[in-house]
């Protein structure tokens, strides 16, 4: 037998071995967010009360009453980071099958070989710099009391949430998104384009792709209007990212999907004007 027969057998299997990779890693950031929901909302119920029943993990996210501490703001952090993890990584997945192919064909013609978890470090790099913006965004929220017990700014200044949804919205028609979003839509064409040999070429690679998946970072902030740690809202989110990055039509999903942020948007400032002229 070769003696590196073991690797080349490892190598032709390695499409299922990433994308069984991948799912773990969506679980395990799913199990985390529905840990965290069960464990908030029976911390919420313990009082017993109305008040504590109709709770929700978002009440006990963050320390309302006081000031953020250190821990706090990890734990933020750890939340984030996690959130965009479930969100991100089923729409990642053509990349990096994609990556693991073209690198599978590369070393069988005797090229370097490079663990796919290197590219995707690179990617979940760029979302953990997304994830720590958020949570020094949410840190601000909080200190300016503009965050509902639910942390939405919907709940407290609803003229604040409106202008984020139809900003939003617009940014889905922006020449900006378009270009992010074709590279996403693309996976072949950019490892073509841009590949970079060695580990660090990849780590490089990885975090390139990552920073145009930032195209999506209006739709994550939309978290702020709809409530951080929404389930619900958190896997609506997750499939509109997916649907406009791998479906046939996804260019016009995500316009038509900025169309109804927009008038959303427009919906809850107008909404607020009438209620404050009244």
């Amino acid at each position: 037998m070769p003696p590196d027969a073991p690797l080349t057998a490892l190598l032709k299997r390695d499409r299922a071995l990433t994308a069984a990779a991948l799912a773990a890693l969506f679980l395990l950031a799913w199990a985390y967010l529905i840990h965290l929901s069960r464990a908030m909302d029976g911390m919420a119920g313990m009082d017993g009360t109305d008040a504590g029943r109709g709770a929700t993990m978002g009440d006990m996210a963050a320390p309302l009453a006081t000031a953020w501490g250190s821990a706090d703001f990890i734990l933020m952090f750890l939340m984030w980071a996690v959130m965009m993890a479930a969100m991100m990584l089923p729409s990642a997945a053509p990349m990096l099958l994609t990556f693991a192919a073209v690198n599978r064909r590369r070393r069988e013609s005797s090229g370097p070989y490079v663990p796919t978890a290197v590219f995707l470090s690179g990617y979940l790099l760029v979302w953990c710099g997304f994830s720590l913006a958020a949570t020094l965004a949410q840190w601000g929220l909080h200190t300016a009391a503009l965050l509902s017990p639910m942390l939405s700014l919907a709940g407290v200044s609803p003229v604040v949430g409106g202008l984020l949804l139809a900003a939003a919205g617009i940014f889905q028609w922006t020449p900006l998104k378009h270009a992010c979003l074709r590279h996403c839509r693309t996976p072949l064409g950019f490892l073509t384009a841009d590949w970079q040999e060695g580990g660090r070429g990849a780590l490089r690679m990885g975090l390139r792709h990552g920073a145009y998946c930032l195209g999506c970072w209006a739709l994550m902030a939309l978290l702020f209007v709809l409530g951080v740690m929404n389930l619900l809202w958190i896997m609506a989110l997750s499939a509109l990212v997916l649907a406009e990055k791998a479906l046939p039509g996804g260019f016009w999903i995500g316009r038509l999907a900025g169309l109804g942020l927009l008038a959303w948007g427009l919906w809850l400032i107008s909404a607020a004007i009438m209620t404050r002229g009244a």
